[in-house]
């Protein structure tokens, strides 16, 4: 069986490289968990989350509203162009995303899906009173902590989120599955796409994530450490955000790493192509992302006799294609990842080919591809301040003394 994904990258890896990248794999899996998330069934209770949602998933409802930031909610965004239903992700207390959200919904026409593992997450638990106090209805994605407290006492059901890497478990558990199902996406097809995908790259030999993989490594080793994302379509956007997130919570670890960035294609080749084609070298592998026919369809009408009567998808791609091109000509080594269309099957595809990549990368960087202990460090901060209603000047002040110590002599 074949990868529905089709991956294309320069320069090529030959097969003695591949070889002794999959002994380095076969040889480093050994010291850190196995992926839990090629199992798309053992975390899944399909028949108890039906039953949980049933209450909600009325007529009336219109809008499904996610309080939850990182991989709480990269899933979903992945898969937010399939909704049915009007999704509004809130991803913190960020007035202009809560307001909107407010302003947009009623607690007649809504639900509201808080999520986080732990519980402590200051991003969804500053928001919940916001929605509750308004007599919005709530199905909470929790197993511990604060959160999970504040949910029993407005008595809204709980499904449970296990406790495993949240940029993993999103499309395998509650946390994406539970919002995506009541806004109407096709999850049987999402999880046939991962399913199938999984079969192939969770062998041991060359396939497209392992290739993806040993090709960013071997570039890793010639320091090349930033990964800049050019995806070519809206509906990608999700999907290259779980990647940006995944290669540097995953990689960035231990002094080794690389760190993922996008931004939306072709408005980069406007902004960021000249430093790719013209700038320094060395340090940037960018990645194109691209679909083959997108949602919707559009016929362009113009003045252009070679553009007038095209698919306006076809018009991205020829500029995509041609951007390409142009970066191989200047030798700077690069990826295109395509996927035919946008469904729920190719989205499951293209998701079991970040995750399985980013855990390759992961194991030939020998770092522990489920864990992110740094990120603890500001949450502490932030958390310390507030208690201690901390003003902005003794902040900076606090801010100053650290780097002087810090920084001694550094410039």
């Amino acid at each position: 069986m074949k990868s529905n994904i089709r991956l294309e990258y320069y320069p090529k890896i030959s097969d003695k490289i591949f070889k002794e990248s999959i002994e380095v794999i076969i040889k480093n899996k050994e010291l850190w968990d196995p992926p839990f998330f090629f199992d798309t069934k053992h975390y899944l209770d399909i028949n108890k989350i039906q039953e949980t949602i049933k209450p909600f998933n009325t007529d009336e409802l219109e809008n499904v509203i996610v309080l939850g930031t990182g991989g709480s909610i990269q899933t979903l965004l992945a898969l937010k162009h399939l909704a049915k239903k009007k999704i509004f992700p809130v991803t913190s207390s960020r007035a202009v995303e809560l307001k909107g959200c407010l302003d947009k919904t009623s607690p007649e026409n809504s639900i509201v899906i808080p999520i986080s593992r732990g519980g402590e997450t200051l991003d969804v638990n500053s928001t919940i009173g916001t929605f509750s106090k308004r007599g919005y209805k709530f199905i909470g994605l929790s197993s511990s902590g604060t959160m999970n407290e504040i949910l029993k006492k407005i008595d809204c059901p709980i499904l449970d989120v296990p406790n495993v890497s949240g940029r993993y478990a999103g499309s395998v558990t509650n946390v994406g599955i539970v919002p995506a199902l009541i806004a109407g996406i096709k999850i049987d097809d999402f999880l046939k796409g991962l399913e199938l995908s999984y079969e192939i790259f969770s062998k041991y030999e060359k396939h497209p994530a392992i290739e993806l993989a040993t090709f960013l490594f071997e570039l890793y080793k010639k320091r090349y450490n930033m990964v800049f994302s050019m995806p070519y379509s809206k509906n990608l956007e999700g999907s290259v955000g779980l990647w940006v997130q995944g290669i540097s919570e995953s990689t960035g670890k231990d002094e080794k790493g690389l760190i993922g960035t996008f931004q939306a294609a072709p408005i980069c080749q406007h902004s960021v192509l000249e430093y790719l084609l013209g700038g320094t070298k060395g340090i940037v592998v960018p990645i194109l992302w691209t679909v083959n026919n997108d949602y919707p369809e559009f016929i362009l009408n113009s003045s252009i006799s070679y553009v007038d009567g095209q698919n306006a998808q076809e018009i991205v791609n020829y500029q995509a294609d041609a951007t390409f091109q142009a970066l191989i000509q200047q030798q700077v080594p690069i990826a295109k990842i395509s996927i035919e269309e946008p469904a729920e099957i190719n989205i499951g595809h293209l998701i079991a080919l970040i995750l399985s990549s980013i855990y390759y990368l992961c194991l030939l960087l020998n770092v522990n591809w489920a864990t992110n202990p740094k990120v603890i460090i500001g949450k502490e901060i932030c958390n310390q301040a507030l208690l201690e209603k901390m003003t902005p000047e003794q902040g900076l002040k606090i801010r100053k003394e650290i780097a002087e110590e810090k920084f001694k002599a550094f410039f």
